[in-house]
């Protein structure tokens, strides 16, 4: 059995740390790079960036940041954020990151999956889908959560799957940074439909429920921010009660 991940994610905006609640109010979380080095030393699997207002303000990631990291840390990294062509995955990749993570570019032009996964190789190119329940069906939503679009969360996660996406980081907009646990159906779902892993993101309140996303909603790797960044849930207590319970992850 493939051993479960922890993935602390850190959202970026004007090289700060952020973290809100339902995409908004967001406060200060400290320095990426700093925080990076911490989350590597007590044992997380691998980090998420993302740029928030990349997208929005029509800027390129933080080439620079992402090079900073790289010296520092030894584990995979993921940057998003902006990221809509060969050129931006070029840079980012060859300035340290590990795996680019593409969310509305991908919406608005589906074909770059598929060019990305064969330049660069499926493990490099995870697809992040924002969804929230609309009238009792997950919507996909863009650009940080402020654009709906008509697209379901299950049949446009079959579709990146089929053009090439080596993993789906899915964030449950409902559940993000409310603390009240995993959207596990959804996610359960998700794991039936496609064979790629999926990583729970939005929800994360206390150590129960990562346990619940690997068990209930079938997930590869569990995704957060608030309860790392405000030190509520230490790395290394989470992964001996993740093992404690039964579930594979490297101690």
């Amino acid at each position: 059995m493939l051993a479960k991940r922890i993935i602390p994610c850190l959202d970026i905006k004007n090289g700060r740390t952020v973290k809100g609640v339902n995409f908004v109010d967001l406060r200060d979380a400290g320095d990426p790079v700093e925080l990076a080095e911490i989350y590597s030393a007590e044992g997380a699997d691998e980090l998420v960036f993302l740029d928030i207002s990349a997208t929005e303000e029509r800027r390129k990631t933080l080439v620079n940041m992402v090079r900073s990291v790289a010296e520092k840390i030894n584990i995979p990294f993921t940057v998003g954020g902006g990221i809509s062509s060969i050129e931006d995955v070029d840079i980012l990749l060859n300035n340290g990151a590990d795996k680019v993570s593409i969310n509305s570019s991908a919406v608005k032009n589906p074909q770059l999956i598929n060019d990305l996964a064969q330049k660069f190789g499926s493990q490099c190119v995870v697809v992040a889908i924002d969804a929230k329940q609309i009238e009792g069906q997950w919507i996909v939503h863009l650009v940080g959560g402020k654009v709906p679009t008509e697209l379901n969360l299950f049949d446009w996660a079959v579709e990146v799957a089929e053009r090439g996406a080596g993993e789906i980081l899915f964030t449950s907009m409902d559940n993000d940074g409310t603390k009240n646990g995993f959207a596990n159906e959804a996610l359960a779902k998700l794991s039936e439909l496609v064979n790629i892993p999926i990583i729970a993101s939005g929800g994360a309140g206390n150590i129960q429920h990562f346990v619940d996303s690997f068990k209930e909603g079938k997930a590869d790797a569990a995704l957060a921010a608030s309860v790392f960044h405000f030190k509520e849930i230490e790395i290394k207590t989470l992964k001996q009660e993740l093992k404690n319970n039964g579930i594979e992850v490297r101690l």
